[in-house]
């Protein structure tokens, strides 16, 4: 079974990556964020997680308020390094665990976590700022894969201390009950004292950094009891967001072993890291499969029930770019394009032949079996000038005129405008 092996609590100020992208390794102003991390690198290359579940929060780049969830966990099998208005930093992609990702999704939402979830996003400083100074790339990828978790601290309401130290309970169950033999490493990310806006922009209080780094080792529980206006009365608006490093605390054993810490406040955000390992043992093989158990009995059985096929985040997966690309002939231009020259469309899209080939022969069924989603059949039915009763009918293998005789009513329709609209 995965194994937690311990945790790393870093910032993610983008000063980290300006100066490591400046070279300023060893100019004095610089040198002592670059010291404090060599410990962690060393632990990382003793260590050798394979796989970091690392938590930030996005800072309004991939994500936007049009949708703004509390928790979104990433799935996805590769993650950008994302442009946050003056380009990309010059850095590959890192690749996801998505299997231990669904995993955790899964088992989070059995213990009622409404998660939200993530795909064909970059990943903004949230993560890359610091990742580039926990290990090296070369050029083509990392040496390690990342599951990472979007915490929403920006827009209030928010979660509270206690649900992100919840969390992190529950979050602890996923992963020792995944049942792979992996070692996984929790990266909690976020500044702690500091403030960017507003007449108090600049504030910072290292004795409560102090203290807080102190309570997160020794006593987490205390620190759930603070409210949001506490966080920010003493560590500034945007330094609240340290309440994403109770998630970390939160997966980890009530006692743990802290075998590094470091503290250094150079500009607008007070920037520390530290490394925690767990002091417990890890679940039973007999807990994990009854944990597994509890995580698949909502949909026990509906697999069996003929011609039902559940939208799991695995058909998600499997399924992604047909429904992806259906999905995008919902904006004019595109179905304009594809209804002049369906063949150009289909032959410069990032499909395979197959997908293709259902796609053009309207192969309804043969598309739900692949994975495409219904909603987006109707939608691919209503440009193409077909009711949603003849998909239906090509559903259980009928003609519309037999389906319609099992209907109460012998209508058509589909969730095109009228016509002219």
């Amino acid at each position: 079974m995965a194994t937690i092996i311990g945790a790393i609590a870093t910032s993610h100020t983008p000063t980290i990556g300006f100066a490591l992208d400046a070279n300023k390794q060893a100019d004095p102003a610089w040198k002592p964020i670059f010291d404090a991390y060599e410990p962690i690198r060393e632990w990382i290359q003793e260590k050798r997680p394979d796989v970091m579940f690392m938590i930030y929060n996005d800072h309004i780049t991939s994500f936007f308020f049009d949708h703004y969830s509390a928790f979104c966990l990433g799935v996805d099998d590769s993650y950008p390094v994302a442009d946050e208005g003056g380009g990309p930093r010059p850095m590959p992609a890192i690749d996801g665990h998505a299997e231990l990702s669904r995993h955790i999704v899964q088992s989070l939402m059995a213990e009622e976590f409404d998660m939200s979830t993530f795909r064909n996003k970059g990943l903004d400083h949230g993560i890359f700022s610091p990742l580039s100074v926990l290990m090296e790339h070369d050029g083509e990828g990392w040496p390690t894969q990342i599951v990472p978790l979007q915490v929403g601290v920006l827009q209030f309401p928010i979660p509270s201390a206690l649900r992100c130290w919840k969390l992190g309970q529950a979050l602890r169950r996923a992963i020792e009950s995944y049942p792979e033999d992996i070692k996984v490493a929790i990266v909690a990310t976020g500044g702690l004292s500091h403030q960017v806006h507003g007449e108090r922009c600049g504030f910072n209080n290292t004795p409560w950094d102090e203290q807080f780094l102190d309570l997160l080792e020794n006593d987490p529980v205390c620190l759930t009891r603070l409210t949001h206006a506490d966080y920010a009365r003493l560590g500034g608006m945007e330094g609240s967001e340290v309440i994403m490093w109770l998630v970390m605390r939160g997966a980890l054993s009530a006692r743990v072993r802290k075998v590094h810490q470091s503290y250094y406040l150079p500009s607008m955000c007070a920037i520390a890291t530290a490394i925690y390992e767990n002091v417990a043992e890890p679940m039973p093989e007999r807990v994990a499969i009854e944990h597994r158990a509890r995580m698949d009995q909502q949909l026990a059985g509906a697999e069996e029930l003929e011609g039902t096929y559940p939208y799991t985040l695995e058909r998600s997966a499997r399924g992604w770019k047909i429904n992806k690309f259906l999905h995008g002939l919902i904006e004019p231009e595109a179905r304009a394009r594809f209804q002049a020259d369906q063949d150009a469309v289909l032959a410069e899209a990032d499909l395979t032949d197959h997908e293709r080939d259902l796609i053009r022969r309207r192969d309804w069924r043969g598309l739900i079996h692949y994975g495409a989603i219904f909603f987006l059949l109707e939608k691919l039915g209503a440009m193409s000038g077909v009711p949603n009763p003849a998909i239906y009918a090509a559903m259980r293998g009928q003609s519309l005129e037999d389906f319609q005789k099992t209907r109460n009513q012998q209508v058509s329709y589909g969730v095109a405008a009228p016509a002219g609209g």
